[in-house]
């Protein structure tokens, strides 16, 4: 009897691992995002093979990631609040472009809710409404 549990949505490594690399190019060559990762990542296939563990993880209940991303992007201190939609338009942009409706659907939902809990951990915590920051 397995315990393992099934896929959040029907989905291989291989379409994550496309996905992931299609996404990556078109951050790269995005004027506004590519400045922001290219401070950071200086392996790109490392990078893409680490996010691809991540997704695998998340969608498909593998064990290969052991990361804390919330951890990360703060460190990472260029990260503003405004780079979240325009990283969730460009990911779900990239997901209608190499994934069926459905499961491009699938995953846009699963990322934006990963999203609005990443950009309350790293950005929001600092901002009062109306992204007013706060100064202690």
């Amino acid at each position: 009897m397995s315990t393992a549990l099934p896929p959040r949505f029907p989905l291989t490594r291989p379409e994550i691992a496309r996905v992931v690399a299609a996404f990556y190019a078109a951050v790269r060559a995005h004027p506004g995002l590519g400045p922001v990762f290219a401070a950071h990542v200086t392996d790109w296939p490392a990078h893409e093979a680490r996010i691809t563990d991540f997704w695998a993880n998340t969608i498909l209940h593998e064990r290969g990631y052991d990361g804390n991303p919330v951890a990360v992007h703060l460190r990472a201190g260029n990260v503003q609040p405004g780079m979240f939609s325009t990283w969730l338009a460009l990911f779900d942009a990239t997901l209608a472009r190499e994934l069926s409706p459905d499961q491009a659907a699938a995953w846009s939902a699963l990322a934006h809710r990963i999203g609005r809990s990443m950009r309350a951990a790293v950005v929001d915590r600092e901002t009062l409404p109306d992204g007013v920051p706060k100064l202690r």
